[in-house]
């Protein structure tokens, strides 16, 4: 089959109405029960400050916080975490009358929105990486084997890879975040690349990395991310590149979320931090779920 790419245009999402940056707020009240899903997780983010607030506006959904002093919140430094202020994130907007990827009606799982506006925005203060490729070439570039590269190719063509968004940028803090959605024809194409560590099309096995990030060496299970920043309906397998890892550290992550298959992929001299990568992980995980 021919792959078909999402057109690059910097990996921009549809513009969303202009709102300040998020400040922190106090716990939310609880959502509504989701539908069952044949892999739910429980979500919480353990950054209280960053619950995310669901409201209905127009066809889609807005997330909101409202301040709050840090100095207020149990448990939270005052000093910097190293946490990224995010633009106002809203949900994707559905065409009208196709139901969302977890909808009861919705059985194949299917994330009718456009890919582009799934993708999680870059954080205040990046620069954008205008060198990333939005195409399935450019996700396959991110892994150093040519063998192991030509093998993940056949793999998820053969699974049925329809469209590849992606967005990358640098932070202050020096690292650097690339972001790849890629959509199947179902659910149960990416529920296959999630299966058990014994079978052969898992693409994330849980002890070490069958696909190594380019300019790694070892790859382990990253277990760093707290019980509760799961997310509903989403999967999730992260991996730390070991010490002695020289010069630079990678962390990535994969998503299983309906028919979206995710990978985020941070990189920084001296070492990637906790925060900035479980929360680029988590809110992403949010804007699929």
């Amino acid at each position: 089959m021919t792959d078909q790419t999402t057109p690059d245009n910097d990996g921009q999402a549809p513009a969303a109405d202009a709102v300040p940056p998020l400040p922190d707020q106090p716990p939310a009240p609880p959502l509504p029960a989701p539908v069952k899903d044949r892999r739910v997780l429980r979500a919480v983010l353990r950054w209280g400050a960053a619950v995310v607030v669901f409201a209905v506006v127009g066809g889609g959904v807005a997330f909101g916080v409202t301040g709050v002093e840090r100095t207020e919140l149990p448990g939270l430094a005052t000093e910097p975490d190293g946490r990224w202020t995010y633009p106002t994130l809203t949900r994707a907007p559905l065409p009208k009358g196709l139901p969302g990827p977890f909808a009861e009606s919705n059985k194949a799982g299917v994330h009718y929105a456009d890919l582009r506006a799934l993708l999680l925005p870059a954080p205040t203060g990046a620069t954008p990486d205008r060198a990333l490729r939005a195409t399935a070439d450019g996700f396959y570039a991110e892994y150093g084997d040519k063998g192991e590269r030509e093998a993940l190719r056949l793999k998820l063509v053969d699974h049925g890879l329809r469209d590849v968004a992606a967005r990358g940028w640098s932070t202050p803090d020096g690292i650097r975040t690339r972001v790849y959605l890629l959509r199947f024809a179902a659910a149960a194409a990416v529920d296959d690349l999630f299966a058990d560590d014994n079978v052969s099309d898992s693409i994330a096995p849980s002890t070490a990395v069958r696909y190594r990030p380019r300019d790694t060496a070892m790859n382990l299970f990253d277990d760093s991310f707290p019980d509760n920043a799961a997310v509903d309906h989403v999967q999730r397998y992260a991996y730390a590149e070991a010490e002695p890892y020289g010069a630079e550290q990678t962390r990535h992550a994969y998503l299983a979320a309906g028919d979206v298959l995710a990978l985020v992929v941070q990189a920084r001299k001296g070492g990637v931090a906790d925060v900035p990568f479980q929360q680029t992980v988590v809110v992403q995980s949010q804007l699929l779920g």
